[in-house]
């Protein structure tokens, strides 16, 4: 198994500037896949002439955003910022969704500060023409221990709608059998149990999700370098729920690519930002990866290991810096 881990690259401006000649994206460039349909943009999400210069004259079906509410470092100042940033993109997603579509925002809570930005961002979004629909939960295996409160096991994702959009109930069904009987109630005169009226064998995931694996480095979706990457799992769930092939799906902060390669599984059409062109280059290197070997990610490796090999300059730094040796 091949061993080449990358440190987080949000955290170290030096490693990502190491990297940067090695990306086929600067700023405002749009790369157009001739073969599905993708598009990455590397830009702004709050540029509203970028983004519809990314769109066209397409308009998506769904948005699934997971923006990097980690950098605010939860501080009261810098909470306010947060949100108004994050209500320049709402208002640009709104706009470039069709008439009857469908949002999903991944979005943290910090219990130790009035769970911020999760709370002010939930009351930002009263201010908008989305309707709220449901607040998701997946819970991770691995959590944050303490001994003096709570374990830490939740991601929470907020689901909003613009419009009536399409929903397929059969996305929500997992891969978990039900065994037990149980919740009894009278159907057209007949007292029946779940067992008998579900339309399946396995349970509902709902509004809590206990069956998505978190991304860690054994898998093979695992994308090193990346932070706080989301289950492919979890994507392709909301794509399937949320929107038909060859639809436009969005993603306004690419990260590791995730949306991309769900969007690639499932037959949609993915239109991506992100600020940083390190990771719209590890978002198009997965892509092609996954075209090229049917691998989702790296497990151990990562997206820059041959360039890393080969440069003496990253090589030394590394080495000095994490003891990581190539």
């Amino acid at each position: 198994m091949l061993k080449h881990p990358l440190p987080r690259l949000d955290k170290d401006d030096e490693l990502r500037n190491l990297l940067l000649p090695y990306c086929r994206f600067t700023t405002n460039t749009i790369w157009i896949d001739k073969k599905s349909g993708h598009r990455i943009g590397c830009g702004n999400a709050t540029d509203k002439n970028f983004v519809k210069k990314l769109f066209d004259k397409d308009k998506a079906t769904l948005a699934i955003h997971d923006p990097p509410y980690n950098f605010i470092a939860f501080q009261k100042s810098d909470v306010q910022h947060f949100i108004e940033w994050s209500k320049q993109w709402i208002e640009i997603t709104y706009e470039q969704l069709k008439e009857n579509s469908s949002l999903y925002i991944w979005l943290g809570a910090d219990q130790k500060n009035n769970f911020q930005p999760l709370s002010a961002f939930i009351e930002m979004m009263w201010t908008t023409k989305f309707k709220s629909r449901s607040f998701i939960t997946m819970r991770n295996q691995r959590g944050f221990g303490t001994q003096k409160n709570w374990m830490s096991v939740r991601q929470e994702l907020l689901y909003y709608t613009k419009g009536k959009p399409y929903f397929n109930v059969n996305a929500e069904y997992t891969e978990i059998p039900k065994v037990l009987k149980g919740y009894y109630k009278n159907v057209s005169g007949k007292l029946t149990e779940n067992m008998e009226r579900s339309k399946s064998g396995n349970i509902r995931a709902g509004n809590v999700w206990i069956d998505i694996q978190q991304v860690f480095y054994r898998m093979e979706e695992n994308v090193n370098g990346c932070y706080a990457q989301k289950p492919l799992k979890a994507i392709e769930r909301i794509i399937s729920a949320s929107s038909k092939k060859n639809d436009v799906i969005c993603d306004f902060f690419v990260h590791s690519g995730t949306s991309l390669i769900a969007a690639e599984k499932l037959i949609r059409k993915c239109f991506t930002i992100d600020i940083d062109p390190v990771f719209c280059e590890i978002s198009l290197r997965r892509l092609e990866k996954f075209r090229r070997e049917g691998k989702t990610g790296w497990q151990n490796s990562n997206p820059f290991a041959e360039e890393i090999k080969s440069d003496k300059k990253i090589r030394n730094y590394l080495l000095k810096k994490y003891k990581i040796e190539y």
